[in-house]
């Protein structure tokens, strides 16, 4: 019997705009009012992921943050707080610094720090609607603040250049590119397969009681984890091929139809 719907956020709940298909609205209002749990998983923070929880009518749900290193209860008890170590997060702060035109963006919980609001970083925040503070990072540091995520943002050559070297020189973190002009770093123990498997142990769920949506390579822990996975149409052929089924894109609704599908949720009426 399923209890919880497991979902990853961009490119799968929303579309390709950052707004949310009709279908994916309703599918949230039908698994809420028959008791089931809706959980976003993202390597977004939670104060980028409430707005959409909120704006949904999801009062006091779940959320599991930055790729799985950072999970919240309903009631936002922290349950699960992966840092990266003091000695790489300094190390790696002080490498990034040998690029130019980058910005660097340092989450810490449920904080969001920047050195410098620039152009980047309000654009940043105007799509995730969550508030960067100005601190420097050394200061940080220094008052045992450290980071779950470094996210850089910066050009696409700059990107893979970074992702390259950055990635030689320190074995213990993920370093990875999310998007052409996005760099994410996270201590390599993380994964959306282990902020789930903290989650369900919290709630006494398994994980053939689960359901778990995803569309790209950071979603593939979380679907090898979950029996009953499910990869958007819109999901490169390789993490279609690790799922156990394909849905709809995410510009179509991908995860009502499958709900749909399993008489989890009814048709909405046309």
């Amino acid at each position: 019997m399923i209890k919880i719907i497991l979902s990853d956020i961009d490119g799968t709940f929303l579309k390709d705009d950052k707004t949310t298909t009709d279908l994916h609205a309703a599918a949230i209002k039908s698994v809420v009012a028959k008791g089931l749990k809706f959980v976003f998983v993202s390597a977004r923070m939670p104060e980028a992921i409430y707005p959409i929880t909120d704006a949904l009518g999801m009062n006091h749900t779940p959320v599991i943050s930055y790729g799985g290193g950072f999970v919240l209860t309903e009631a936002e008890e922290v349950i699960f707080d992966k840092k990266i170590s003091a000695e790489d997060a300094r190390g790696i702060l002080a490498e990034m610094r040998h690029w130019q035109d980058i910005t660097i963006n340092y989450y810490a919980g449920r904080r969001w720090f920047v050195e410098a609001i620039d152009k980047r970083a309000q654009f940043e925040m105007d799509i995730t609607k969550a508030t960067a503070e100005l601190a420097d990072f050394d200061a940080l540091l220094n008052e045992d603040t450290f980071p779950n995520k470094l996210m850089v943002i910066c050009e696409p050559p700059t990107c893979i250049d970074m992702e390259r070297e950055l990635s030689k020189k320190f074995p213990a973190l993920n370093v990875v590119r999310s998007a052409p002009h996005l760099l994410e770093v996270m201590d390599k123990t993380v994964s959306k397969a282990t902020g789930i498997e903290c989650l369900l142990r919290h709630y006494g769920y398994t994980v053939d009681e689960a359901i778990a949506f995803g569309d790209n390579y950071n979603d593939t822990e979380m679907l090898e984890l979950i029996p009953q996975s499910v990869a958007m149409a819109n999901a490169p052929d390789d993490v279609k091929k690790l799922a156990a089924h394909v849905t709809d894109s995410n510009e179509d609704g991908g995860i009502y139809t499958y709900l749909v599908k399993l008489g989890i949720i009814d048709r909405c009426a046309s």
